[in-house]
């Protein structure tokens, strides 16, 4: 007899180029200071443990700004989706 309060595990997308994920202790344990990170792609070539997927990205500061680029070993579960950074508007710069 099936148990009707068993919740299935949703399964979480793909993350594609320009996602913008944050990652926490919840992704894996090297991230016990939170991380924001620019997606650039899945690397499926590398394999690894159920649940967790290799990235590629650039790791991001405040502002939005790449600060580094980055390769990530993380547990998919715990990628939490985010919207990008909001860039503040740069005053125009006079040349000459």
């Amino acid at each position: 007899m099936p148990d009707d309060n068993f919740e299935k595990p949703q399964p979480t997308p793909t993350m594609t180029a320009g996602d913008v994920v944050y990652l926490t202790t919840a992704a894996s344990v090297q991230f016990l200071r939170p991380i924001v990170v620019r997606v650039i792609r899945e690397l499926p070539e590398r394999h690894t443990y159920h649940g967790w997927v290799w990235i590629e990205g650039y790791q991001l500061n405040a502002a939005g700004d790449a600060v580094a680029r980055r390769e990530l070993y993380v547990r998919r579960a715990g990628v939490r989706m985010q919207a990008l950074p909001a860039k503040r508007r740069r005053r125009p710069v006079r040349v000459g």
